[in-house]
């Protein structure tokens, strides 16, 4: 068992927030590969399913991004997982828009959502880093981070998600580099 978890604030409002790229990703996962009906479980919102040979829990914390840790470790904790099992997608402004990174372990480059993870895990998780780009200065960060993606970025955007979404297979079988190089691939022939 997995637990693939997306990041990101519930509620309607949040929706097309940069900030709730993560629950975007796993939702296209979701759609993707047909996973079961989201159901109330671990303080969020889960669904289990196949990609393969894996067996996969999506996780969208309902805990609000700065507690996103304590939902992964009620499903960690009910599946007896280690952190190594864990996989996080989340919103990167240090990437450019629509740029997908993977990596494990590492700081939290002052992502709330992945401070939390450290806190309640440790730190030695598969991270899914989703780009949303920096508006340039620092007191700008909270309004672009907590701001919807523009009508003109729709696109990209759905064009991201799906890339990520139809490429996850690679993330399913532990290759990082193929799933990256793949994404990367699909991104460019836009």
């Amino acid at each position: 068992m997995q637990i693939w978890a997306g990041l990101g604030n519930p509620g309607a409002q949040y929706a097309l927030h940069r900030h709730n790229v993560g629950f975007m990703a796993v939702d296209a996962i979701h759609q993707e590969y047909g996973f079961g009906p989201w159901k109330a479980r671990f303080q969020g919102s889960a669904s289990e399913g196949r990609i393969g040979s894996a067996k996969i829990l999506l996780l969208k914390p309902a805990t609000f991004m700065n507690e996103s840790g304590r939902a992964i470790r009620a499903a960690m904790d009910f599946y007896k997982l280690d952190e190594a099992a864990i996989t996080t997608f989340y919103d990167e402004l240090d990437l450019a828009p629509f740029k997908v990174k993977v990596k494990t372990g590492g700081g939290t480059a002052g992502h709330n959502g992945i401070r939390s993870t450290v806190k309640h895990i440790g730190e030695m998780f598969r991270r899914v880093r989703l780009g949303i780009g920096h508006p340039g200065v620092k007191e700008r960060v909270t309004g672009h981070v907590l701001g919807n993606f523009a009508k003109a970025e729709m696109d990209e955007l759905a064009h991201m998600l799906g890339a990520v979404a139809a490429e996850s297979r690679w993330l399913a079988e532990g290759d990082d580099v193929r799933f990256m190089n793949d994404v990367a691939l699909r991104l460019q022939s836009d």
